[in-house]
């Protein structure tokens, strides 16, 4: 390449309040080498640390010829090599990928029907707010390519999550990435599911096609890649389209773990305001519970847009439970535990479902048809409720494994 073509990416210096990212210039020559200028915040501590991975990816990229002019604001390796990699495609170089060194150990698969009572929205193209995310407590993380990614920088958000995914430790929290729309979301899925992500999530999702698109994609991607461990879906309808098609759209492959809905958008479609008391939203709600679980898989309700009113979202997060919701989304963390405080079950509804499940399984130890509780006759689908929330009290630590035994002691 001849002319001196500068592309640029990144956030630092450009804008106040950036940490762990950086801003990079790439400027491409014909002779003369690669120089580096690299102005950082923790120079005396990184600096030449920086300056090596620099000069390593320029070679593994096959940069010879170069100058590369960088403003770090304290970004970690996996965010200089996503910046970098960014600058140096929007320059017109070959496709080569640079992957930073991934976790010392892989990250575990999850189980279908695990435990997702919060999943918080972190945008895909901002660091800072990835490294330290396990700290939350969130029950899954989502790094976001869709909203919260301006058009001109999708290419960027898609290497930086993708480098996450390889380098983050997000602890306990079930890896999740939202994908774009259409042919996009496909581009998407081609950087991150090697990098083996637990939950895909599908945003404005109308039809059975969009899933099985997505559900194909990802089974030639790990076949590539000779993965075995499940990828999830959780299909987001966000259209009065998307609502009428819940049930289809819940059964349309076995990667469907759960479904979800966007009230921002749906609302919007309904040309409706979106309020706190959801009343125009009730019925969508609820013929999305009742799609999930007619499919056999999680019902998660929307998030709670006002991050400053957490009586307003635990309010919100008791009716989703009394709706049959199982989980919602978070756009902060202060959100979580309100959230998972909600979904909790309470000291008497965890009493009362230990007596009902002891009596049934008493009755049931003598041959008895019948079950009975004091004055009240037990039926099975009382008996199921009271299983549900004696299970979930284990899963949460509130009742111990062995509650049977003690309490016979």
């Amino acid at each position: 390449m001849t002319a001196k073509e500068k592309m640029t990416v990144g956030e630092a210096g450009r804008r106040e309040n950036v940490r762990s990212d950086l801003w990079v210039r790439v400027a491409l020559h014909d002779s003369g080498g690669v120089e580096l200028q690299v102005r950082s915040r923790v120079e005396p501590y990184y600096g030449d640390a920086i300056r090596a991975q620099l000069r390593s990816m320029c070679e593994a990229l096959g940069i010879e010829n170069a100058r590369v002019e960088v403003e770090d604001q304290g970004a970690l390796p996996f965010t200089i090599a996503a910046r970098l990699e960014c600058a140096v495609r929007r320059a017109g170089m070959r496709d080569e990928i640079a992957l930073p060194e991934p976790l010392d150990h892989a990250p575990p698969a999850t189980p279908r029907e695990r435990l997702r009572r919060s999943r918080l929205y972190l945008p895909g193209n901002d660091p800072k707010f990835m490294i330290n995310a396990l700290l939350h407590g969130a029950d899954g993380i989502i790094l976001d390519l869709e909203d919260s990614v301006a058009a001109q920088e999708k290419d960027a958000a898609r290497l930086l999550v993708r480098n996450a995914l390889r380098s983050v430790d997000f602890g306990d929290a079930e890896r999740m990435v939202r994908i774009n729309p259409g042919k996009v979301g496909l581009e998407d899925l081609d950087a991150i599911v090697p990098q083996a992500p637990n939950l895909i999530l599908i945003p404005k999702c109308e039809t059975v096609e969009q899933v099985e698109k997505v559900d194909e994609h990802v089974r030639a991607l790990q076949k590539d890649a000779n993965q075995e461990h499940p990828i999830w879906l959780m299909p987001i309808l966000e259209t009065a389209l998307g609502v009428e098609r819940a049930l289809s759209i819940a059964s349309a492959s076995p990667r469907v773990a759960a479904l979800t809905i966007g009230l921002e958008d749906y609302t919007a479609d309904l040309g409706v305001e979106r309020t706190t008391e959801g009343r125009e939203s009730l019925h969508a709600r609820m013929r999305l519970v009742n799609a999930a679980k007619a499919a056999g898989v999680q019902a998660i309700d929307s998030v709670y847009s006002d991050v400053g009113d957490p009586e307003g979202l635990r309010r919100s997060t008791l009716e989703a439970k009394a709706l049959g919701f199982e989980g919602k989304g978070c756009i902060h963390p202060r959100q979580i535990d309100v959230i998972h405080a909600a979904f909790a079950p309470s000291d008497t509804e965890v009493a009362k479902a230990r007596r009902i499940v002891a009596a049934f399984e008493a009755a049931t130890a003598q041959g008895l048809g019948v079950v009975s509780l004091g004055t009240k006759m037990i039926d099975p689908p009382v008996v199921k409720r009271a299983q549900h929330t004696v299970d979930l009290a284990v899963l949460l630590g509130l009742l111990a494994p062995d509650w049977r035994e003690r309490d016979t002691n």
